[in-house]
């Protein structure tokens, strides 16, 4: 070969790399910057079940918000990543397993059922999973004896919810209360909470405890137990399903045979209204909430529901299904993301370190000053609870007890 040849083929060959080179600069330069996950194990696959819809479409919404600013860390979006455990622990067991080596997946959200988180729990201190509760209320999701605990609650917790429904009873004159509860950890709690309230307050007095399981056909046998004990009012922790039983076969007693009852939240997450039906409107029902659309701060509801329309068809707040999960997961999220901002990277222990040092938030729900600290992982308190009642129309509004 001629010298000059081999000079020519040597250009060619220098000039094809530095195109390349020059390609691939290009190609990287463009490329979408790589997505931070967060995760949602809930409920979604459960008949009649809304809360877990509920929570991702808080999720959602302020996810579009964060990307729609720049996204986290300098520009990388928040995808989310979704799961259905069907309220059973062990899908929900298996959920987590997988989540936790999910490369760049940063955080858990979790749906309404306790009793499924309770049983992740292990799992979660195993994998040192991050995992955050918008909805859930057992106590022992938070006093869970991890060390570092990676679980942070934006939601009710059952030591608060049973005192305000025991409160709420005796601001009314109802003294002598009857419990119905679930047969399951999150029934246990609440009977926890109820029995060390009444021991401190002599004035209200558990006439009786009955329990129930999930998916009986028939609760009256136990309601009318309790109101043989004394009872003035039924303290009631159930489902929407079971919730939806017992008020359909309340409805149908005679009158002088109908107590007040106090409802924890469980009956928001599904569709309690529809098949309560008629029956709703003939029993005096009324459900504690930690937030209520109706009362919320005008400006942040304002911004709330442009974003909101921008990811849903829902265009009013009456047909916000499961409210207080859609705002505490909007809540939530948003100061997940300013938590990954502050530990500048997706390293979960970072995450978690730096969620104990968000300084402040205003949300939804309310400012929060700070919403964690290494002593507290509860954002809410006793302040934020309110009773509410199902207008005639099904849409839940507050109440002033």
């Amino acid at each position: 070969m001629q010298p000059f040849t081999v000079f020519r083929l040597r250009t060619a060959l220098a000039g094809f790399a530095l195109f390349l080179v020059l390609s691939l600069a290009c190609a990287i330069a463009g490329a979408e910057p790589r997505p931070v996950r967060v995760g949602l194990d809930a409920e979604f696959g459960l008949d009649n079940s809304t809360s877990a819809q509920a929570v991702e479409l808080g999720m959602r919404t302020a996810i579009y918000e964060i990307n729609r600013a720049g996204g986290v860390l300098g520009g990388r979006p928040i995808e989310l990543v979704k799961r259905d455990h069907r309220s059973i622990p062990a899908r929900g067991i298996r959920n987590i397993e997988e989540f936790a080596r999910m490369p760049d997946l940063v955080a858990v959200f979790g749906g309404r059922f306790s009793p499924v988180i309770i049983e992740e729990l292990p799992t979660l201190t195993a994998t040192r999973t991050l995992f955050m509760a918008p909805w859930s209320s057992a106590d022992m999701i938070i006093d869970n004896d991890m060390k570092p605990n990676y679980v942070y609650r934006l939601s009710l917790r059952d030591s608060l919810a049973m005192p305000k429904l025991l409160q709420t009873a005796q601001k009314r004159g109802l003294n002598r209360i009857g419990l119905l509860l679930t047969n399951t950890s999150w029934g246990r709690s609440n009977l926890f909470a109820a029995e060390r309230y009444a021991a401190a307050n002599k004035d209200i007095r558990i006439v009786r405890t009955a329990w129930y399981n999930w998916r009986d056909q028939t609760l009256v046998a136990r309601y009318q137990a309790l109101r043989s004990a004394g009872a003035q009012a039924v303290v009631l922790v159930a489902n929407d399903d079971e919730a939806a039983v017992l008020v359909r076969e309340v409805a149908a007693l005679p009158k002088n045979e109908h107590l007040p009852i106090l409802s924890h939240w469980g009956v928001t997450g599904g569709e309690f209204v529809r098949q309560a039906g008629p029956a709703l409107n003939k029993v005096d029902f009324s459900v504690i909430q930690t937030f209520s659309f109706f009362r919320a701060d005008k400006t942040q509801l304002a911004g709330f529901m442009r974003s909101l329309a921008a990811v849903s068809p829902i265009r009013r707040i009456e047909d916000i299904d499961g409210p207080v999960g859609v705002a505490h997961a909007y809540d939530l999220m948003h100061i997940l993301a300013k938590a990954i901002n502050l530990a500048g990277s997706t390293d979960r222990k970072a995450v978690r370190d730096a969620l104990e040092k968000v300084r402040a938030h205003r949300g939804l729900v309310r400012a929060y000053a700070p919403p964690f600290t290494p002593a507290r992982h509860e954002a809410l308190d006793a302040r934020d609870l309110l009773i509410a009642r199902y207008r005639p129309d099904g849409v839940l509004v507050p109440t002033d007890d």
